[in-house]
């Protein structure tokens, strides 16, 4: 057996109830989290009016806007949805965002099959644990973005776990996936392009178009993964990190929750103030600034537009991350709206945030994402902060209350907090063996509220 045997084998062998309890318990909040992030992205205008131009019918539910269409276009919607606004889960391991890409897949799927919650569960997993994997085993060319590259097999992974595929079945779809992936651009998320929300979605549907391909008799190449990792996106492929420790050290378990509505990237940095502001108290009012040095990792110098064109490329500035923090108190949500991107007290505080590159801070990748924040005020007081581990990684990780906080602060956006309240309490009891799938699902055909 190959690699790719022994990936294919897992992947349709895998029994959610039969996993340890700290991986059933953690995919809840994983589940929970992704969920949040699409529901709370349904309220874009430009999501809702994507959703518009899709039929409507019955089969798989659109997350967020309380109405059904085919599972295609679900896929693609929710998928969408549950990047823009920065806020969904990822893994420092494999450089991206595992849940999202397959998720939204999985879902519409089991909705339209009238799958179990054991089935939707384990395929779940999968999607993870396969799309983490290959994401961790290779080295993405510079220009790419990781979203919707080797998530696309992630999510054909999961779909076909769904279908009960076998070991050779699930390779073929693997196969075929890894043809369907998209060259993503990374000048999208620094430029504000938004197109760069779609490419979580177009993995979603065509991770499930893989699958439904291979039923059709379709195939793919004999390594998919392997051309595509080895030879075409990325610099480097190391079969052998697939299969490391594979069942035994859950990549899932390894993630990141974020609760700086940004990308994570700009996260030490962030951190890196709330570490100044818990040590020395408030921090200095932005009239009161002479200069800002932020010095981190290669990945986060390169996030150095001062003045975003839009909420997206807000979103992937250190200096107006810098700066709208410092002059909201906060790097929620409220800080990178539109109104944050035209506020010129934010703007006139980003021009002075200068950023650059510690080559030793690089070294420290993937374990830390560290970053050092030095003030200057005018009168030449100074407040200096550093940051190593970045809070919601598993080495230092957020509590209950906190992602509990942030579900029902994103879903807050479309749900009354009663609704998302029933929501996270389904979603655990779902992971705990003790709800239906049907039930839960219906949960999720909510309509927004007024």
């Amino acid at each position: 057996m190959d690699y790719l045997d022994t990936l294919s084998t897992f992947a349709a062998g895998l029994r959610f109830a039969e996993l340890p309890p700290a991986v059933r318990a953690h995919t809840g909040w994983v589940l929970a989290d992704t969920l949040a992030a699409i529901a709370a992205g349904s309220a874009e205008p430009e999501l809702r009016a994507l959703a518009k131009r899709q039929r409507l019918g019955s089969g798989a539910t659109l997350i967020g806007l309380g109405v059904q269409t085919h599972p295609e276009a679900a896929a693609l919607v929710n998928g969408t949805g549950g990047t823009f606004l920065e806020m969904d889960e990822g893994n420092r391991f494999s450089r991206g965002h595992p849940a999202i890409h397959v998720l939204p897949s999985a879902l519409a799927l089991c909705e339209q099959q009238g799958a179990d919650a054991d089935t939707f569960l384990s395929a779940l997993v999968v999607g993870y644990e396969v799309g983490s994997r290959l994401g961790a085993a290779s080295q993405l060319r510079g220009a790419m973005h990781p979203h919707g590259t080797w998530g696309t097999v992630g999510a054909a992974a999961a779909c076909a776990r769904v279908r009960g595929l076998d070991a050779t079945g699930m390779r073929e779809a693997i196969n075929i996936a890894a043809s369907l992936t998209t060259a993503t651009s990374k000048r999208t998320m620094l430029e504000g392009g938004l197109v760069r929300n779609v490419y979580a979605g177009m993995s979603n549907r065509n991770g499930l178009l893989a699958v439904e391909l291979a039923g059709c008799g379709f195939t793919g190449e004999r390594d998919g993964p392997g051309s595509l990792l080895g030879q075409v996106i990325s610099e480097r492929f190391d079969t052998t990190e697939v299969l490391r420790e594979l069942g035994h050290d859950w990549h899932l378990l390894h993630n990141y929750f974020k609760l700086h509505s940004c990308c994570r990237y700009n996260h030490g940095t962030l951190d890196a103030l709330d570490a100044i502001e818990a040590a020395q108290g408030l921090l200095p009012a932005p009239e009161e600034i002479e200069r800002i040095e932020v010095r981190s990792y290669h990945l986060a110098a390169e996030l150095d537009d001062p003045a975003p064109r839009n909420t997206l490329a807000a979103k992937f500035s250190v200096p107006f991350a810098v700066a709208t923090r410092l002059v909201n108190g906060h790097s929620a949500m409220a800080s990178f709206t539109w109104d944050a991107v035209r506020n010129p007290r934010i703007l006139a505080l980003a021009q002075k945030v200068s950023l650059s590159e510690d080559p030793t801070m690089t070294k420290r990748l993937p374990m830390e994402r560290p970053a050092r924040v030095v003030i200057t005020a005018t009168d030449g007081r100074q407040w200096v902060g550093e940051a190593g581990v970045n809070r919601g990684d598993d080495a230092s990780p957020y509590t209950a209350d906190e992602l509990t906080t942030k579900f029902m602060d994103l879903c807050g956006r479309v749900w009354s907090r009663a609704h998302a309240e029933r929501v996270l309490q389904a979603t655990h009891a779902l992971c705990a063996g003790e709800g239906r799938l049907a039930d839960w699902c219906a949960l999720l055909q909510q309509p927004p509220k007024a």
